[in-house]
């Protein structure tokens, strides 16, 4: 007699997917914006993986030494991995794709996007966002920052009990 085990979420990740994204990030920085418009991130980033080892990790520990370990010794691969990626996916920029669905990665990278903007922090990454939000929020409560609602939120004026809007 055999038993299951319940079903769980996934409690495994690749680390790479992440440095392959914050690259491909930097990368972008230094092209020019036409160019960019026609740079598709998912499918840079999937060929970029597709040419590097995975590193997964099941725990937060694990998580740090595998990036660790990356930046020791993978970066100038990571790097050229993206580099090429970039100029394949960009020598057939009309070909026509039917994207996969929007994943959880993509999604937490649209989040992460939102957040820079809201922050006025374009170098801001996972790793550092949790000091940048305190810090943001201490000089909130000493007066340091002002705000204003955003455009996109779709709360009632009423409802808005603060006109503050990090600068």
């Amino acid at each position: 007699m055999s038993t299951t085990q319940p079903e769980q979420a996934q409690t495994y990740r690749n680390v790479m997917e992440s440095l392959v994204v914050e690259e491909l990030e930097k990368q972008l920085q230094r092209l020019p914006p036409k160019v960019v418009s026609y740079v598709n991130k998912a499918e840079v980033i999937a060929y970029a993986l597709n040419r590097l080892p995975p590193l997964y990790a099941t725990s937060e520990r694990g998580w740090q030494q595998q990036r660790e370990r990356a930046r020791r010794g993978m970066d100038q691969q990571i790097m050229t991995a993206v580099r090429q990626a970039i100029a394949a996916v960009q020598r057939d920029p009309l070909r026509a794709v039917i994207p996969l669905k929007v994943e959880e990665e993509q999604e937490s990278m649209a989040a992460l996007q939102g957040l820079k903007e809201l922050l006025g922090r374009e170098e801001l990454s996972w790793r550092d966002l949790v000091n940048a939000v305190e810090h943001a929020l201490i000089k909130t409560a000493r007066g340091e920052i002002t705000w204003r609602k955003r455009a996109s939120v779709s709360v009632q004026p009423s409802q808005w009990n603060d006109t503050r809007y990090l600068l």
